[in-house]
């Protein structure tokens, strides 16, 4: 796939996984629409030349308003990567329901929603891509509800990839392993336990833009060795 002269939309955008995306995919020629929770948030990171859409996605029409409205930038739309999440720590028995309702909500709902609108609305031959996570392929204990809803949106779009072709669409589901994002220390609940260190986040946001350019169709934990 060649990057020059495409439109993209990355959702976590001012993550530092998002945004580092953003970057590569302005490098290479794209068109970004970059969108983050809050108008605040995109504009505390560089995002290059993007366009920004501020978009709460825990809003049950939010995702397919925001795959409009970053189709409607250019009258076009050839990708779409999914790198908004969050995430909480803590025993399967004592986690509270808000905690599993703002992980389904953030993890599972949101990028399901997502990729159902980008389905119908990328361009033939585009890419969706999806970034669930190592927890995705084996589920760890102290995180049991976050590893639930990344295990959903995995299922959701390995189900939906062989639909997909029928539009000349490529569906992909990323799973990298333990990455330096930061995240683990903005959790909505529970306290991250000791972790050995994770990949660079430029290590893993090169590595998946080269799936994007090389075709892939799948990007397991093992292929970020």
């Amino acid at each position: 796939m060649d990057l020059a002269g495409t439109h993209f939309l990355v959702t976590g955008a001012s993550g530092a996984l998002g945004s580092r995306i953003t970057r590569r995919l302005l490098d290479a020629g794209a068109t970004v629409t970059a969108s983050g929770r809050s108008e605040q948030s995109l504009a505390g990171v560089d995002l290059g030349t993007a366009h920004l859409v501020a978009s709460d996605l825990t809003l049950p029409a939010a995702p397919a308003e925001l795959i409009a409205a970053a189709k409607s930038h250019t009258g076009t739309l050839d990708g779409v990567v999914i790198a908004s999440g969050v995430v909480a720590f803590g025993p399967a028995a004592e986690v509270d329901d808000d905690t599993v309702d703002d992980l389904l909500l953030v993890d599972l709902l949101a990028p399901l929603r997502l990729v159902r609108s980008a389905l119908t609305e990328v361009e033939s031959g585009g890419v969706v891509v999806s970034i669930s996570g190592v927890i995705a392929e084996k589920p760890v204990g102290g995180m049991a509800a976050y590893c639930a809803a990344k295990a959903g949106i995995s299922a959701f779009v390995e189900a939906a990839r062989p639909e997909a072709r029928r539009r000349k669409l490529r569906v992909v589901d990323v799973r990298p392993p333990h990455t330096e994002t930061g995240l683990a220390g903005r959790a909505i609940a529970g306290t991250a336990p000791t972790m050995p260190d994770g990949l660079d986040p430029d290590a893993v946001a090169d590595r998946i833009v080269k799936a994007i350019v090389d075709d892939e169709k799948d990007l397991a934990s093992t292929d970020f060795s």
